[in-house]
């Protein structure tokens, strides 16, 4: 919690049930006038008033950018209606929400992986020191200059969007979080992250800049440039690009909320032009197997493309889809006839779901993942 000029001023999930729990619930002097008569009262509580009289003019503008502070930070302020120099802060019941954290999984092969003993996470959003990070998901691996590096989403309450995180290993095992990468005015998830031409290549989701956005490191891991937009003009989420026989291929989910179309695109160049290959859509109305839930594999001779499974609520598990046929103008595909690649637990960090699984080999042959997975949080 930030100390302020006239209130303290939340800076994470904890802070606001802080605010909540000192605050008093509404009677007459103090229902605001946007709480229709059916709303509930104890939804909202009175958490103080401030009164700006005998303030000079840079002492209101003060007060003025303290308040927006405050309802960036989920507080309501209200000017009174009768006494305009009062105004009344009002904070919402924190509601218990989805928390992501990421773990790590190995095996002889990215189709029969297994957690490490216990289970416990690699990654939580306690471990971001940079931001006041509530979650941690869509991690992608690279191994570069004798380093594993992991790229992942880090969901800053503050500031109310995504942005992408970096951690580092000297064993793909045990995770150290270093700082913040990449971030945007608009939300940033799912760093696709690959090498290509000598250089490092990230592609995150940005849907709401209604693009698929190239960046290229400019000094890896820590300076990433916007170089292309790949895709714009439409809903763009997880955007999967991969390289296969002599082609540029991507896999981008495209329907909104529904979670349910997936689309695919070719281009001769990364750079593109990229065309919509003409069996697109090659999902249409099944979120079980439409966005992309990572990398596409390529191991024991086959091509694996990952889906969440969003269905009966969004990242319940992750689906195996191979590649059967994928040509200019053909493309077949069949799902994976084995039970979720990972899925929900029943308990801990991953009770209620995973939706991500980024697989790479190792120079001994086996495969090390990163995957996440989400429990509800703890009620106040």
């Amino acid at each position: 919690m930030r100390t302020g000029r006239h209130f303290p001023i939340p800076e994470s999930p904890a802070d606001l049930r802080t605010v909540w729990a000192a605050a008093q619930p509404l009677d007459d002097t103090t229902r605001p006038r946007w709480l229709d008569a059916e709303d509930d009262d104890g939804d909202f509580r009175h958490a103080g008033s401030v009164s700006l009289a005998g303030l000079d003019q840079a002492a209101r503008a003060a007060a003025m950018a303290e308040f927006n502070e405050l309802e960036y930070a989920r507080l309501v302020v209200e000017e009174d209606p009768t006494q305009p120099d009062l105004h009344h802060l009002y904070v919402r019941e924190p509601r218990p929400e989805p928390v992501w954290s990421i773990g790590v999984r190995t095996g002889p092969s990215p189709w029969s992986l297994t957690a490490p003993p216990g289970d416990e996470p690699a990654l939580t959003a306690a471990d971001v020191t940079d931001v006041p990070a509530t979650s941690v998901a869509d991690p992608f691996l690279l191994h570069r200059d004798g380093r594993w590096h992991m790229f992942f989403e880090v969901d800053d309450w503050l500031a109310r969007k995504g942005a992408i995180g970096l951690a580092t290993s000297d064993d793909g095992l045990r995770w150290r979080y270093e700082q913040t990468v990449l971030a945007e005015p608009f939300h940033l998830s799912y760093p696709c992250v690959f090498e290509h031409g000598g250089d490092v290549w990230m592609v995150p989701e940005s849907t709401q800049a209604e693009a698929v956005r190239l960046y290229r490191a400019r000094r890896f891991p820590n300076e990433w440039d916007h170089v292309a937009d790949l895709l714009t003009g439409g809903s763009f989420a997880d955007a999967t690009p991969f390289h296969h026989d002599g082609r540029w291929w991507l896999l981008v989910e495209t329907s909104g909320e529904a979670n349910d179309t997936l689309r695919l695109f070719v281009a001769d160049d990364l750079l593109g032009p990229w065309r919509e290959h003409p069996q697109s859509p090659v999902v249409n109305g099944d979120a079980t197997h439409a966005r992309p839930a990572g990398p596409v594999i390529a191991a024991d001779g086959r091509l694996v493309r990952l889906a969440q499974n969003c269905v009966p609520a969004y990242g319940i598990d992750v689906r195996g889809v191979e590649i059967a046929r994928l040509t200019a103008s053909d493309y077949e595909e069949r799902p994976i006839a084995v039970p979720p690649l990972v899925g929900p637990s029943g308990r801990g960090w991953n009770a209620r779901g995973m939706h991500h699984l980024a697989a790479v080999q190792r120079g001994d042959g086996s495969w090390l993942a990163a995957v996440d997975g989400w429990r509800m949080e703890d009620a106040p």
